[in-house]
């Protein structure tokens, strides 16, 4: 059975009079991704800066790997890697360069970069300063950077945002390649199709607090409707025809569709994670 290495419990955190975290509870397990998902300001980037020892929380607690945390913790951080929206590489030297750098700082002596920097698409470019990469480079390297150290836990801070499909599909395959060799992965992205796509489980975060977290598919049965959508011949035109499979008589009306003339298409629809977040948050992203 997968063991919870994230245990967060009633967790609070205020800027000032601005209660910015609102005593949440969640765990992720071994190789779990949980993705946080919330519009700007609703409390997720605030809730990685506490678990990653840069916030004290106001109250709550927090465990990693079983350990109480405590900022400054290197043991802790040591097991850890992080990426955030805020790029801090080092500019004038290499991506080679910034990854041998960063081994060298989590104490890993003999680190050879160029399997990390073939997997982000980096190596034919390895040797050439960081000052010359594009935005989807940098952020590639940076989520290389935060598994230098082969962590037993990775919190990413929107690590896709504004990127191209190339570059976002590269750093979507690292992630879930990490989540297979166990790693613990806390995602916060208001990008919901992304969500959908990564996470096992997901958190819906607005204004501080938690208003629902479950698997995507459970919160699409729960707050979703199941519909299908045919579109027919009808004599010169096309009409487009749907039915709620929550219908008791859903199954003859499809029947008789398919047993009769002019059905061109059918297809099921069914809600979006963002149309679910709506509903259950009354906040849009």
């Amino acid at each position: 059975m997968s063991t919870s290495v994230i245990d967060v419990r009633n967790l609070s955190f205020s800027y000032g009079k601005v209660e910015a975290v609102k005593g949440i509870s969640f765990s992720v397990k071994k190789g779990e991704i949980l993705g946080f998902l919330g519009p700007n300001g609703a409390g997720k980037s605030t809730t990685i800066k506490i678990l990653t020892g840069q916030l004290s929380p106001k109250s709550g607690s927090v465990s990693l790997l079983g350990r109480k945390l405590v900022r400054d913790n290197s043991e802790i951080q040591g097991r850890i890697g992080v990426c955030f929206e805020e790029k801090n590489l080092y500019l004038d030297m290499s991506a080679r360069e910034n990854l041998v750098f960063f081994a060298g700082l989590f104490g890993i002596k003999k680190f050879n970069p160029d399997d990390l920097l073939s997997r982000v698409s980096l190596y034919e470019r390895a040797d050439d300063r960081v000052s010359s990469y594009s935005k989807g480079m940098r952020q590639r390297l940076m989520v290389a950077r935060s598994i230098v150290n082969d962590p037993e836990i990775l919190f990413l801070d929107e690590p896709t945002d504004g990127l191209d499909p190339v570059s976002s599909k590269a750093i979507r395959e690292l992630i879930q390649e990490q989540a297979k060799k166990g790693t613990a992965v806390l995602l916060t992205t208001h990008d919901m199709w992304e969500a959908d796509e990564l996470s096992d489980r997901v958190v819906f975060l607005s204004s501080g607090e938690i208003h629902a977290m479950d698997t995507p598919d459970n919160l699409k049965m729960k707050y979703g409707h199941r519909i299908v959508s045919v579109k027919l011949r009808d004599g010169d035109s096309v009409r487009i025809e749907s039915i709620s499979l929550n219908s008791p008589d859903a199954g003859e009306k499809l029947k008789t569709i398919v047993d009769g003339e002019g059905l061109l298409t059918i297809h099921t629809e069914e809600a979006s994670l963002e149309d679910i977040f709506l509903k259950v948050t009354g906040r849009g992203l």
